[in-house]
């Protein structure tokens, strides 16, 4: 059994892709409490000098606690122990650097499942993860869903 999961959501479709997931997980006892994780990115354009980064930071951080906070309710509800976290950093390592500080011992996080040239435009939050996490990473592509 897996004591701590973690469940990086970043409020797209793409990254809740992973919660029918989660939730058959939890129904088959093979979990004792999730995180879910969302990391506010800042990007670095806009915290040049003139622009008020506290204010966006602060809103960035207020609009991701409500949204896990909506997650949250709504899978306690269907009886799953879940916590939620907010973060600020660059998202690949801080979901890493959080697994290790926090005791994680599964991360399930959706990907795109790009490959070549796609992969290397567009990077890939999961593959680092996946390279990088001293943790099993499950990876969970959004077409698996769709059948």
């Amino acid at each position: 059994m897996y004591k701590k999961v973690l469940v990086p959501l970043d409020g797209s479709d793409l990254a809740e892709c992973v919660l029918p997931e989660v939730r058959k997980l939890a129904r088959g006892n093979v979990v004792g409490e999730f995180i879910l994780l969302n990391v506010v990115e800042i990007p670095p354009v806009v915290l040049a000098d003139g622009f008020d980064s506290v204010s966006l930071k602060n809103s960035l951080m207020n609009r991701a606690k409500m949204y896990l906070s909506e997650m949250q309710s709504d899978l306690n509800a269907e009886g799953l122990k879940v916590q939620t976290d907010v973060i600020v950093g660059t998202t690949a390592h801080s979901i890493i650097k959080y697994a290790a500080e926090n005791d994680i011992e599964l991360i399930i996080i959706a990907t795109h499942g790009y490959t070549g040239i796609k992969r290397v435009m567009f990077g890939s939050v999961a593959l680092k993860v996946l390279h990088d996490a001293h943790v099993p990473v499950l990876l969970i592509r959004p077409e698996y869903f769709a059948k």
